[in-house]
């Protein structure tokens, strides 16, 4: 095991992609096993010295900034441990890429569905987080295709879970290893993407609290995912509309039809020209202009764009593309500058096209030296079109440069201010404030998909409140009585 306490070792564990100033750590630890992560956890647990877990580092909210204590990096746990196909089961460690799990999968003729946008993330921070990404329109979160863990939890006790095996009796208690866990009482917004706190439902499967609990209830060691069969071919398209209205009135429709194929898929087999996208992503005017230099071809006298795309056999390919170019002619897409294919490489160019914004936002503020501003927050349905609108007259009244794009299919955007100076990001935190109170009233959630970690804890105490916030603090404290795993993410110290 690699361990070392000099500065310029330890610096790059430092910071993620959120850019939180002020991390640092007594004492690094890179683990090669499983028994090395049990003899840190021991050490820590027994003198309480936090100890922040580091994977890919590629989050948003700085939840694997360390601000003190021991860093302890899984980047040497990479292995794949064992693609079953007939299982449709892939085993690896929390160190793999998820695009190597990607790759595992395909060499078998299968597919891991969640894509966050960052393929360079590790497998054990998309557990953490409950990652999921634009296909979650189709397919959900990280949390659907998790069927086993082993967790090393604060004082190096292994234990290894599979889903179902403990689960809250009538009472809503979860009995687990000699310990007991107490359901939350919080409901959860009613919106298709959340990662906001501790996950509850009834009844609830303990598996789902180490998912989506930000390395503050123990530490993922071995992941056992669930895959699917590869899909034969994907018809994929960017519409192009002058409208927003057209634009709005398209996705209601598509989101409308693909749950009204999902509710009937299980009792039908002649579904497969009906549309049933596996994705649904928008771009405002903003955004298109943002990228115009990368992508010179795409309009930028438009109000938006959608990229969305469908999964198709050789036999229903024709039908899927002429029901979608019928629902594109309802809603006036401009047909004549929109882009589609079913081939392999164009689709590869149409995903950069989608990549390349939140990259290019990135770079931004990057060179600019100040800090974007960035939400994350969804809505319910019925909720979304007034919440856009509450974005959109709300910055365009600020004189702020912003983009505002993602996963519309879930309801889910990303608003990214670029302040100038530090008077337009003190307009822009208190515009981010103003975000946060309309999404907590519209019956939506601070955080879809990114997770609180640090920089979000006071956004999370507005939407949960103390009582909520307080529930899951006992549930840390069954689990991490001496409070050394992720302090700080989620909620504040006080709290323990």
């Amino acid at each position: 095991m690699q361990a070392a306490t000099e500065p310029e070792k330890i610096e790059r564990y430092l910071s993620d992609t959120s850019n939180l100033p002020g991390g640092h750590a007594e004492q690094l630890f890179v683990p090669t096993s499983v028994d090395e992560v049990q003899q840190v956890l021991r050490e820590a647990n027994a003198a309480k010295i936090p100890v922040t877990i580091s994977g890919a580092r590629t989050g948003t909210v700085g939840g694997a900034i360390p601000f003190g204590g021991y860093v302890v990096s899984l980047e040497k746990l990479n292995g794949v441990k064992c693609v079953d196909r007939d299982a449709m089961r892939i085993v690896v460690e929390p160190g793999v890429l998820l695009g190597d799990v990607q790759k595992a999968a395909d060499a078998k003729g299968l597919f891991y569905p969640p894509d966050p946008t960052e393929w360079s993330c590790q497998i054990g921070g998309t557990v953490a987080t409950n990652a999921s990404g634009a296909r979650s329109f189709k397919y959900g979160s990280t949390r659907d295709y998790v069927e086993r863990l082993k967790v090393v939890l604060a004082n190096g006790e292994i234990v290894d879970i599979r889903r179902g095996q403990y689960a809250a009796n009538a009472n809503g208690v979860i009995a687990f290893d000699g310990r007991e866990i107490r359901v939350p009482t919080y409901e959860r917004p009613a919106v298709t993407k959340n990662a906001s706190g501790y996950f509850n439902s009834q009844p609830l499967d303990v598996i789902d609290l180490f998912i989506g609990s930000e390395g503050t209830l123990g530490v993922v060691a071995e992941v056992e995912l669930r895959l699917l069969k590869r899909p034969e071919g994907l018809f994929s398209g960017i519409a192009f509309f002058e409208r927003s209205e057209d634009l709005l009135g398209f996705v209601a429709e598509a989101r409308a039809r693909a749950q009204a194929w999902r509710e009937k898929a299980p009792m039908a087999n002649t579904l497969s020209t009906d549309l049933s996208a596996t994705l649904v992503e928008y771009f405002d005017a903003n955004s298109l202009r943002f990228i115009s230099e990368r992508f010179p071809h795409s309009p930028t006298d438009v109000a938006g764009a959608i990229f969305f795309e469908q999964e198709t056999t050789p036999e229903n390919e024709d039908a899927v593309f002429a029901a979608w170019n019928e629902l594109l002619d309802k809603h006036d897409a401009d047909l004549g500058r929109s882009w589609f294919t079913t081939n392999d490489q164009d689709r590869v160019k149409m995903r950069e096209f989608r990549h390349a914004l939140p990259l290019a936002a990135n770079e931004r503020y990057s060179r600019s030296g100040m800090k974007k501003v960035s939400t994350d927050m969804a809505v319910p349905v019925a909720n979304f079109p007034s919440f856009l609108k509450f974005y959109e007259e709300t910055l365009g009244a600020s004189g702020l440069e912003y983009i505002i794009f993602g996963h519309i299919g879930d309801c889910h955007l990303h608003l990214n201010i670029f302040p100038k100076d530090q008077s337009e990001a003190e307009r822009a935190r208190q515009i981010y404030g103003r975000c946060v109170a309309q999404a907590v009233m519209l019956g939506g959630t601070v955080s879809a998909e990114h997770g609180i970690g640090k920089l979000k804890r006071k956004y999370l105490a507005v939407m949960m409140g103390e009582r909520y916030l307080n529930e899951m603090a006992e549930i840390k404290r069954v689990l991490d009585p001496a409070g050394i795993l992720g302090r700080g993410n989620i909620f504040d110290e006080a709290y323990l």
